[in-house]
Order: structure tokens, then sequence, then C-alpha cells
């Protein structure tokens, strides 16, 4: 039977999107959907506040300081 699951697969798979929901509200009322993220940083913030979840609001308030990417050069 494909598409079956069992009990404990649909328990799991509902904790953890309700875990990603309470971490988008999170994000939500901090107004980080405010503006599109300028930069790498702002990015890291909002998805370490959804992947949080619930923590947010146990005091947990995750930030990202500061990212480096390293670009490739184009070669001459």
């Amino acid at each position: 039977m494909y598409g079956a699951r069992s009990p404990l697969a649909r328990l799991v798979m509902s904790i953890v999107l309700i875990w990603l929901v309470i971490g988008v509200i999170a994000g939500w009322q901090r107004h980080y959907y405010d503006s599109a993220p300028t930069n790498c940083a702002s990015t890291g913030t909002i998805a370490v506040t959804i992947i949080a979840g619930p923590l947010n609001y146990l005091g947990v308030n995750p930030k990202i300081a500061d990212c480096h990417v390293d670009v490739p050069q184009p070669s001459q």
C-alpha cells in the first residue's frame, strides 16, 4: 500500500508542521516579513526564527549577525 502512513508518522509530521507554523508566526510578530531580506544575515535570521519555532516564546531570540558568502571571481 503506497501512501499509507502509520499513526506515529502522522503524529510526527503534524508536530513538525505545527512547530514551523509557530516559527512563521514568531517571525511575523517581529516584523521580519515587512520588507524583502537585503542580505544573507537577514535571510538567516528569518530562517532560524522559523526553525526555532516555539522556542521563540521561551526567550530564544535567534539572530544571524554576519555571514560571508564566497563568490567565485570570473576568470580572466
